[in-house]
């Protein structure tokens, strides 16, 4: 990502509707692994720090990133090491040192996938875990994609298609952001059909380009996209803006 775009993240991610949503998701789906307290959590591609402290309230977490700038602004929150590394080949890591690794919203930048979750496989301990969002839907792909240089959005068969090349497997995936969904296809298709009338209203993502919206409108949508995290690991939701899954090693 450009740099302006990190430095306005780390000045939102506190308070943003799809940052502070997602983050209990997140919590809600950490919460029901049962880690043991002082379980080592990495957070891989972990940009300017937003996970931290949540992660910290469920084990010793450790942060990298490639990015120079980002990873600055992590360590400057003072709540664990962060370190610089790079997928698929620059992890500074022994093998197994891991019970968890977050993976959120990284996979589509990275060019290689596939190699990027063999890699953090091989980081996991032989009963860790790794929970990964994805943005998903091609159909739906904009100028937040763009300006974020993603290379890719998933469908659930093609995400499930390159994580059984990677020695990992599904415990279980779902779609996301199922509630917006309706509202965020029509922003983006109307962009496609009509890129002057359709950008005004993208910029905003129903929430992406990280504009804040007024404080009302910002609890709402953080309420309504954090509901889903008591059906989510339960009821499978059939289309959404995103997919989260947890993942473990495939038996040998």
């Amino acid at each position: 990502m450009h740099d302006a775009l990190y430095a306005q993240m780390r000045t939102l991610e506190d308070r943003h509707w799809w940052f502070t949503g997602r983050r209990r998701i997140v919590a809600e789906m950490i919460r029901r692994l049962d880690l043991p307290a002082d379980a080592r959590i990495l957070d891989a591609g972990c940009g300017t720090g937003g996970n931290l402290p949540m992660l910290s309230t469920f084990g010793a977490p450790v942060g990298v990133e490639y990015d120079a700038g980002a990873a600055d602004l992590a360590r400057a929150r003072g709540i664990c090491p962060v370190v610089r590394g790079a997928l698929p080949g620059a992890m500074p890591f022994a093998p197994q040192s891991f019970r968890l690794i977050t993976l959120l919203d990284v996979l589509e930048h990275l060019e290689d996938d596939r190699a990027s979750l063999q890699a953090l496989g091989a980081l996991l301990a032989p009963d860790g875990q790794l929970l990964l969002t994805v943005p998903a839907f091609p159909f739906l792909w904009g100028p937040h994609d763009e300006e974020h240089h993603h290379h890719r959005r998933y469908r659930a068969r093609g995400l499930r298609a390159v994580i059984a090349a990677t020695g990992l497997r599904p415990r279980w995936m779902s779609y996301y952001n199922s509630s917006l969904f309706p509202a965020v296809a029509a922003v983006r298709l109307m962009h496609k059909a009509l890129p002057s009338a359709g950008r005004g209203a993208a910029a905003d993502e129903v929430g992406g380009e990280l504009a804040l919206p007024p404080a009302p409108l910002n609890g709402l949508l953080q309420y309504l996209f954090a509901a889903e995290r008591h059906l989510l690991g339960r009821v499978p939701l059939p289309v959404g803006v995103s997919l989260i899954a947890v993942l473990e090693k495939a038996p040998r």
